[in-house]
């Protein structure tokens, strides 16, 4: 049995024999080929025979007449069969198992009457899927001796107990395999082995998994084998059972789990020596496969005839046989027709030959690498598909050929031809044959082995330390050879998925092609639309994280959505595609559909239309159905949208494909400038004729721009996606193909490329997307451990006592392990982008909350969710959005990212961004919009702007072809028709990253939306929950200003235009500056509570732990930008706090002399700065002038303001501090800003200039306090017979009432209360009105 099987190289074992030269015979053989010859260096025509059939020296008799198949069949009935007994022998002794069913060949299955819960056969023989929420079932056959086995290949990789029980074993909706006494059973994804209890074992699996189930009865043990690796012994001393009454192989299967069960239908995959199939190898395999192993040799024959060898080979090897075209063509038909009567005798034997046999001789005659020999292959083709018997040979061949692609693992030896290189390639070439591209497209399972062929196997921890053996990163303490290890290994790795995806995209190439013979005809593309909208229907429910029914992985939609963008970038490489395509033109010249540019159009009709696989899809308005019912589709006639590229831009900065200056995605490509159209933005409704052609109309220049050169000439400039063009690989069209005239009448089912783009986005947010934030849950665990790692370092050289030493050391090396861990599950998958640092490297260690610690800044509190050292989606964090998968080398990043992908994500950037700004326009259209559009846009731009090396230098990448993204995200992080506050933080966030770096600064700037809307939205966007975003815009917007903010003989960075912008915003609308201004005394009184109390909580225990430090590190870091951002209005509106009434001065001074409480009242400064250090940063970065400075800042803001003649008699600064009813606090406060070593302050420079305004202000401060003792001590004694005094602040006089409740206080108390209850507070009743008693009524 194990010779018959594939090898994971795809090789059976007797051919691998043969082709090494070790034959059996190879003695006599040697002696033979060394025979003598004749003057012209032929080898008789018997000698040829012989070795072709492997027969004994001089066994083929003289052969006197011309050489016919009728011959050959003689030589093969009489000779071949007489020497090779072994072919004719009847099967092994099968003692020891027992099968119930058809008595004349026992076949394994699945026994009907065992099954407990919902399993049904997804794909014939025994693909299984389980529907119920558990589901169990036997096997019909049960074995009580010897060594037996079966295999089962995961389609998914959840909870599944697989193994074996005895027919006593209970199967409920609870209990399984391995659940009861005499049941033993394997789960890889919870690495448990089960026999009534739970023990750990094994390795994780994972989907394409072999998992080898093998009982030994002789020695009472049963183990388990994945991809032919041992997991060891799970269960030894195991029951003996006397015969009928043996253990019988079993499953149970979690709901949704799928899985391929082999009990010997088909060779197994990783056969395991000296155990054997539960269901017999029919009798004809060994003949038919010693058959092929002839054909072989007289194929090898021809091969050497070839240019393949060197002069010296092939004269060696040519003279010791007769000419190979007098002999090839009948004994080749007479091997096939032999091969075939077997296969004729016995069609229950056609899928094991094919999936064993016939699939191992086909790959050998094509070559597991390039150079692939595909005229021997043809060859044999074309004999082959001439018998009967083919069309179901080859269908189990195609069907072998993907389940090839599900389970090959990348090997690091092989690279770049490893993985499911081979058979994608041999698949690729069969399916060129039209009759074969049919016979697979008519099977009933053409979906599902397409998937197959699409599907990628990722490798568990185990499979990851076997490719990846050296793990290196920068400050580590490892060998340096590592770095140059892992350099060289990932090279190889990424180079191999480079090749797949390359076969990828000529198989879809070949779908796409091809046409189906059906009435009426169709376009090419038909075929693989329908499997696209059937794979996006079976994917319903995925972005909120439904598990996917009927789908086989993950890899699948990552596979489809490479292609795609492969299309739409560089376009199709066959002209009778393209000549259907709008990227083809004139004389066939390819232009890739989202470099086209001019006159651009897309069919909004997609986002009214509610098809199958968009009913869960939420859109920018809310649901469909509330949409569909506030805005019936059938009033909206609009069906296409169409527009001129950059029309949303500024004349000034307007980039595109026709301006001078070309996008980053084309910037080699030399086109004349064309003409804008002055009306920019078209509607054409469903009545329009322009647009009822699947191809709609296109702008004059770009039908002028193709109609000049070949597509070799077209893209020559573009980045190319093989280091190899396609003649190296013989690339071919589909043989025999039809085509289709345009004037015949087709189907409407054809592929358009805006409907491409719109599957594209929905396979990026429900494929792509899913995988950030596995991948960023390793960088971020990664991060900590090496932080973790560098600390436990330091204390270890430090020194410490022995058993401290030794439990740093321990700890070490669990960090150390981690480290390598996060290392190699990030580095592996090349194409799957992760995310993290986006939003991070505007706010350090921002993602270092819990739910539990932010609460608060208003009635409902923020609500804010981080984990891991990444803000999730969910709450004020907003969607995190992708980077680029990079790997950390030698000090520099690797990226795994091609360049072409680089080229399609950018120009899929600049095509939805404007589509999303034309659509904003409308707002109907604009509601209809699905939510991953914008999703899918926000991910792909940060994708690109962290990319390592970059894809472009970050000064041109918004300014050349995105500055219409600075433009969306400015006019709609605060659109209130985005429904969903998720994704307004989305676009939120995305300012707030882009404004820390100078060169996007610099765009903001010069962008007319940015600075028309930008400065006000901000402030209307400060509320409970984006308040943390907005603080960190407005923060980097006021960088520069404040005091020690900037250090002398740096360039300064902050930015003019936006502080003028929002003093402007400020004083044209005091109404929205005085919300914004209420909020974030609010908020700063709030982040300054939960920091006090955490510190309190420490100090009691006088313990920091690392979860309670991590919270103070980043409130501390809140408060400090939000005394920032008040210093800045200080300084910029100071007459909102000197002018009108003191409410706002008095706040600000009550704040500012809380926030100097809780920065003196810590008695232990040290306990202190360890609190807020962060790990990673220095005590001389974060420390206690980071909030002292900005206090600094704002008194001296006000006392600079007062000396203005305008602002001089107005609100008394030094009154209402030394109104303050703590006087030791402030005196103690201003101290400790004086006496704080500004000297050493890192922030910035100081100017003591600023620190001697202060010293003097407390001089002031200190004489009036005296005075204003002895005023409160009168207003003490007046208060107990004086009942008009205001109840709240003692002070004022009690001059207004609430209207209805007639409740008095002062009017400043109650006007401060009212910002944010309209509510007494007295009796908690609604206030209508306020009643001034010494004045009109408010």
């Amino acid at each position: 049995m194990a010779e018959d099987g594939l090898r994971p190289s795809g090789l059976s074992s007797g051919l691998a024999v043969i082709l090494s030269g070790k034959d059996k015979k190879e003695g006599s053989q040697k002696n033979r080929l060394i025979s003598c010859h004749d003057d012209f260096g032929h080898q008789s025509l018997e000698r040829t025979l012989e070795h072709i059939f492997d027969l004994p020296y001089k066994s083929v008799g003289s052969v006197n007449s011309p050489l016919n198949s009728a011959l050959v069949h003689s030589i093969i009935k009489q000779q071949f069969l007489k020497f090779q007994p072994n072919l004719c022998a009847s099967s092994s002794n099968r003692d020891g198992v027992s099968i119930s069913g058809n008595a004349l060949r026992s076949v394994v299955s699945i026994e009907e009457s065992s099954i407990c819960g919902d399993l049904r056969i997804i794909k014939p023989p025994l693909v299984l899927e389980s529907l119920a929420i558990f589901s169990s079932a036997r096997a019909n056959a049960c074995v009580w001796k010897g060594k037996w086995m079966y295999e089962v290949i995961l389609e998914t990789a959840g909870v599944q107990q697989l193994g074996w029980a005895t027919v006593s074993c209970p199967f409920t909706d609870r209990m399984g395999v391995g659940d009861a006494e005499d049941s033993y059973a394997f789960d890889g994804k919870r690495e448990r082995k089960w026999n009534e209890e739970a023990e750990a074992y094994g390795q994780p699996w994972v989907v394409g998994d072999v998992i080898g189930c093998c009982i030994d009865l002789d020695e009472k043990k049963i183990s388990f084998y994945r991809n032919g690796i041992s997991l060891g012994v799970a269960f030894s001393g195991i029951r003996k059972m006397v015969p009928g009454l043996g253990y019988f192989p079993a499953i149970s299967l979690s709901q949704g789990e799928k899985c391929d069960l082999n009990f010997g239908c088909r060779p197994f995959k990783y056969p395991i020596e000296g155990f054997f199939p539960l269901q017999c190898p029919p009798s004809t395999n060994a003949l038919a496969h010693e058959l092929l192993h002839c054909l072989y040799r007289l194929v090898e024959l021809q091969r050497m005839e070839r240019a393949e060898f060197t002069s010296i080979e092939k004269l060696g090897r040519l003279k010791r046989f007769v000419p190979l075209e007098d002999i090839f063509h009948p004994v080749a038909l007479a091997i096939c027709e032999e091969f075939f009567s077997l296969l004729d005798e016995d069609e229950e034997s056609i899928e094991y030959i094919a999936w064993g046999p016939l699939l191992s001789f086909l790959m050998e005659v094509y070559g597991m690498q390039p150079p692939h020999d595909y005229r021997s292959l043809d060859k044999v083709l074309d004999l082959l598909l001439k018998f009967r018997s083919s069309s179901l040979l080859f269908r189990h061949v195609i069907g072998a050929l993907s389940c090839g692609c599900k389970t090959a693992s990348l090997v690091l030896t092989e690279c770049p031809y490893s993985g499911s290189y081979s058979y994608l390639a041999l698949a690729c070439h069969l399916l060129r044959r039209e009759a074969l591209m049919v016979l697979w497209w008519s099977s009933s399972e053409f979906e599902f082995l397409f998937e197959g062929f699409l599907a990628r196997k990722s490798p568990n921890k185990h499979d990851l330390q076997i490719l990846i053996p050296s793990v290196w990163w920068p400050n580590s303490y490892e060998d340096l050879s590592h770095s140059s290890g892992m350099t060289l290994t990932t090279t190889a790795l990424s180079g191999a998925i480079n090749e797949i995806e390359e076969r990828h995209r000529d198989l879809c190439c070949l779908v796409i092609q091809f046409i189906p013979p059906v009435t009426p005809p169709q376009l090419p593309g038909s075929v693989f639309w329908t499997f696209l909208q059937n794979l996006l229907l079976k994917n319903r429910g995925a972005d909120r994280n439904m598990p996917s029914p009927g789908v086989l992985s993950n890899s699948v939609l990552v596979s489809v959505y490479a292609v795609i963008l492969h299309f739409l970038s560089e376009g199709f490489p066959l002209s009778d595609i393209c000549g259907w395509s709008k990227g083809c033109r004139g004389n066939g010249k390819n232009v890739g559909f989202l470099h086209q540019g001019g006159l651009q159009s897309f069919p909004v009709g997609l986002f009214l239309r509610n098809d199958p696989h968009r009913i869960d899809i939420s859109r920018l308005g809310g649901s469909f159905d509330h949409l569909s019912k506030a805005h019936p589709v059938h009033d909206q006639d609009v069906e296409m949208v169409s527009w001129e590229e950059g029309c949303m831009d500024d004349e000034d900065t307007r980039v595109t494909h026709f301006t001078r200056q070309k996008p980053c995605c084309c910037s080699s490509y030399e086109i004349d400038f064309a003409k804008i159209y002055c009306d920019p933005i078209r509607f054409s409704s469903k009545g329009s004729r322009g647009h009822n052609t699947p191809i709609p109309e296109r702008s004059a220049h770009v039908a002028a721009e193709c109609t000049a050169g070949g597509l070799n000439d077209e893209i020559a400039d573009k980045p190319s996606s093989s280091d190899r063009s396609d003649s190296q690989f013989e690339y071919r069209p589909v043989q025999q193909t039809r085509t289709v005239p345009r004037e015949a009448k087709y189907s409407s089912v054809t592929l358009r490329e805006e409907e491409l783009l719109d599957a594209m986005l929905l396979l990026y947010h429900i494929g792509v997307a899913p995988n950030f934030k596995q991948a960023s849950f390793y960088m971020s665990r990664q991060a900590q451990s090496i932080s973790l790692l560098e600390e436990a370092d330091k204390q270890i050289k430090e020194g410490a006592c022995v058993e401290q030493q030794k439990r740093l050391k321990e700890a070490r090396n669990i960090y150390r392990e981690e480290v390598i861990d996060c290392c190699l599950f990030r580095k592996v998958v090349p194409w799957r982008l992760h995310f993290s640092d986006v939003f991070a490297d505007a706010v350090p260690g921002m993602g270092e909350l819990c739910t539990c610690c932010m609460r608060g800044a208003g009635e409902t509190g923020p609500a804010l969710v981080w984990s891991c050292g990444v803000m999730e989606k969910d709450g004020c964090g907003g969607t995190v959005v992708a980077q680029v998968e990079m790997l950390f080398v030698d000090g520099t990043r690797i990226s795994l990212l091609s360049s072409w992908k680089q080229r399609g994500i950018y120009a899929v950037c600049m095509w939805t961004v404007q589509l999303l700004l034309v659509l904003s326009k409308e707002d109907l259209l604009f509601s209809f919009v699905p939510e991953f559009y914008l999703e899918a846009l926000v991910d792909c731009f940060h994708v690109l702007r962290k990319s390592e090396p970059p894809f472009v230098p970050p000064a041109i990448l918004i300014k050349q072809g995105l500055t219409s993204f600075v433009t969306f995200v400015v006019t709609h992080f605060n659109d209130p028709r985005i429904s969903s506050a998720d994704l307004r933080d989305l676009l939120l966030q995305s300012i707030s990253v882009l404004v820390q770096y100078k060169e996007f600064l610099s765009v903001f700037e010069t962008n007319e939306a940015a600075t028309h809307v930008m400065p006000k939205a901000l402030l209307s966007a400060f509320d409970n929950r984006s308040w943390i975003p907005v603080t960190n815009i407005l923060l980097r917007l006021c960088k520069g200003a404040g005091f020690g903010s900037s250090k002398s003989g740096e360039p300064s960075s902050h930015t003019v235009v936006f502080q003028r912008l929002l003093r402007e915003a400020c004083n044209k609308d005091e109404g929205l500056f005085e919300a914004f201004l209420n909020r974030l005394f609010n908020t700063l009184s709030w982040t300054m509570t939960e920091f006090s109390v955490s510190i309190r909580e420490m100090q009691e225990k006088y313990q920091v732990l690392e979860f309670q430090q991590r919270k103070c590190s980043v409130i501390f870091d809140l408060s400090c930008n939000l005394a920032r951002i008040l210093e800045f209005c200080t300084r910029e509106i100071p007459q909102a706090f000197l002018l009108g009434t003191d409410m706002n001065l008095r706040r600000l001074t009550e704040l500012v002399v809380f926030i100097l409480n809780q920065m003196t009242s810590a008695t232990d400064s040290d306990f202190f700065d360890s609190s807020v250090r962060r790990h990673g940063y220095s005590l001389e970065k974060v420390n206690r002038g980071s909030i002292l400075a900005p206090l600094v800042g704002i008194v001296v803001n006000l006392l600079d303001a007062t000396v203005v003649a305008e602002h001089r008699e107005q609100n008394d600064v030094l009154g209402v501090f030394a109104s303050m009813d703590c006087p030791d606090t402030v005196i103690c406060g201003l101290q400790c800003m004086l006496e704080y070593d500004w000297a050493g302050f890192s922030k910035g420079t100081v100017h003591f200039d600023k620190l001697k305004q202060l010293e003097e202000f407390s001089s002031l401060l200190m004489s009036r306090m005296g005075s204003e003792e002895l005023k409160r001590s009168g207003i003490g004694q007046e208060l107990d017979v004086d009942d008009s005094t205001c109840c709240i602040c003692y002070i004022c006089k009690a001059d207004a009432q609430f209207i209805p409740c007639l409740h008095k206080s002062c009017f400043g108390c109650i006007t401060r209360h009212l910002l944010n209850c309209e509510r007494c507070f007295f009796c908690n009743a609604t206030v209508i009105r306020i009643n001034r008693t010494t004045e009109s009524t408010c």
